[in-house]
């Protein structure tokens, strides 16, 4: 009966330990910061949908076999598990990590599709704390990371929020003057230049004009892959699609106008109703998006894609660079009351990444790392970035080439191999070397980069880790300090 008792008592003890523990976990969740709001978006064909999909993939199927030495916290074995569990924002989509998986794991492979808007998922991370308090306190900690996926065309278009209509109509007018776009664009200024700003608005005209404009923008990206198009929503308006918000271009003949007769020009004008419009898209979808999300973010990846641009010439790579400047003004948040008020940031880690790294070779790596480093570095001395550590990194999300050896003219050279995109086949080569700072008149003149898109080279179930290049270090960046 004694014996009974004794371990009755022990097991309510025991129950009663584990309430408090479980009690303690909570409390250290609720009250220390373990959540990561993380934003990640990302310029024309930078690889978005599949970073995000490595970025789960890697952490829900973390094994022994995981390449992740460069991540402290599976590094020094204290990471136990991540799982995926319901988002909290339920009237967002939610991003479609099974669907890009299942791209991964055809036979063959395939990239998956992009998304077109903005989605949500959720991870919940569980570690063994280093902290000497914390594992006094409690055997484990979960971290919670809320994934928020959008258009980086988005991002682009905050510069709109401090530009008047004529500013921007003269800023864009500009833009479409410029050598790689003058040519698409001749038809659409021309049409312009003809329209009598005062008349009575004909919406029928206005909206096939803004069409005209849409389609414009959806060349320069899909076709060129120019990387500066504004504004973001005319390529990507999801719900807005057909809405007269989205009808409106720039008027590129303002110095031929009395600005007067401008400013007193009512709605009822064509002149009127674009001003009106373009005021309307920023008030409710620019500053809507940024004063919704943008001021939840915590932290922010940004990918860029330099090697389609290196290929494609100096007038394309020339875009990268402009759109790289205004993706900085972004997070200029010391020298704008205005978005100091809009914003309140929170941002405190800002994350540039150079995609595709796999598609060089090994020792260019640190060549694309320091490109990049360049590109967004030009206009750093010019921002305050309050508070935001920032860095560069050179990675493959999902990794498509191998490397290698290669003999030319009887010398070892450096290749990858891997299936061209365009038809599948197995290609060897050495792409060329990537200028490690900011290109001069005669790299483009050499034309000596050869970039080639790849496919997936090796079908993936979805329960194995994807082959990466320095997920771990993107890990390691944005997520280490938390998982203390």
């Amino acid at each position: 009966m004694v014996t009974e008792q004794v371990l009755f008592m022990a097991l309510i003890n025991k129950e009663t330990i584990e309430r408090l523990k479980q009690k303690t976990n909570d409390l250290v969740n609720r009250t220390l910061d373990k959540h990561i709001n993380l934003a990640v978006t990302g310029l024309s064909r930078s690889g978005k949908t599949a970073f995000i999909t490595s970025f789960v993939n890697q952490l829900v199927n973390e094994n022994s076999q995981s390449q992740l030495d460069f991540f402290s916290a599976i590094h020094q074995g204290r990471f136990i598990a991540a799982k995926r569990v319901p988002q909290k924002n339920l009237h967002i989509a939610r991003f479609e990590y099974d669907k890009a998986m299942a791209a991964f794991s055809n036979e063959p492979p395939s990239w998956p599709e992009p998304t077109q808007g903005i989605s949500e998922l959720r991870l919940a991370i569980r570690y063994q704390p280093e902290n000497s308090l914390l594992k006094y306190a409690t055997d484990t900690v979960t971290l919670y990371v809320d994934i928020t996926d959008y258009p980086g065309e988005w991002l682009l278009d905050l510069p709109l929020l401090d530009q008047t209509f004529e500013q921007w109509s003269e800023a864009t007018t500009e833009l479409l003057q410029q050598p790689l776009r003058a040519k698409q664009a001749q038809g659409f200024l021309t049409k312009v230049a003809e329209l009598d700003p005062f008349e009575p608005v004909d919406e029928e005209k206005l909206a096939s004009l803004s069409q005209e404009y849409t389609q414009l923008l959806l060349h320069y990206r899909h076709e060129l892959g120019l990387s500066v198009i504004q504004p973001g929503r005319f390529i990507l308006p999801g719900d807005l699609a057909g809405a007269p918000i989205l009808q409106f271009f720039p008027f590129t003949e303002f110095a031929q106008i009395n600005i007067d007769d401008y400013q007193s020009a009512g709605d009822d004008t064509l002149i009127g109703m674009l001003r009106a419009r373009y005021l309307e898209y920023k008030e409710r979808v620019v500053k809507a998006f940024y004063k919704q999300h943008f001021v939840n973010f915590d932290r922010q990846i940004i990918l860029a894609d330099c090697l389609t641009p290196l290929n494609a010439g100096q007038d394309s790579f020339n875009d990268l660079q402009q759109a790289l400047n205004l993706i900085m003004k972004s997070f200029d948040y010391g020298k704008s009351d205005m978005l100091t008020r809009l914003f309140s940031p929170k941002i405190d880690k800002l994350l540039f990444a150079a995609t595709k790294a796999d598609h060089v070779t090994p020792e260019q790596h640190q060549h694309l790392m320091s490109l990049l480093d360049q590109l967004v570095h030009q206009t750093k001395h010019q921002l305050s970035f309050d508070e935001i550590k920032m860095s560069t990194q050179a990675i493959a999300s999902v990794k498509a080439t191998k490397a290698g050896q290669g003999k030319y003219q009887g010398k070892n050279i450096p290749v990858i191999q891997g299936k061209a995109l365009a038809d599948n086949k197995l290609v060897t080569l050495f792409p060329g070397a990537v200028p490690s700072t900011i290109p001069k008149a005669s790299y483009w003149q050499e034309k000596s980069f050869n970039y080639l898109s790849f496919a997936p080279l090796e079908t993936v179930s979805t329960h194995h880790t994807l082959p990466h290049l320095r997920m771990d270090q993107v890990f390691e960046f944005l997520l280490g300090d938390k998982m203390t």
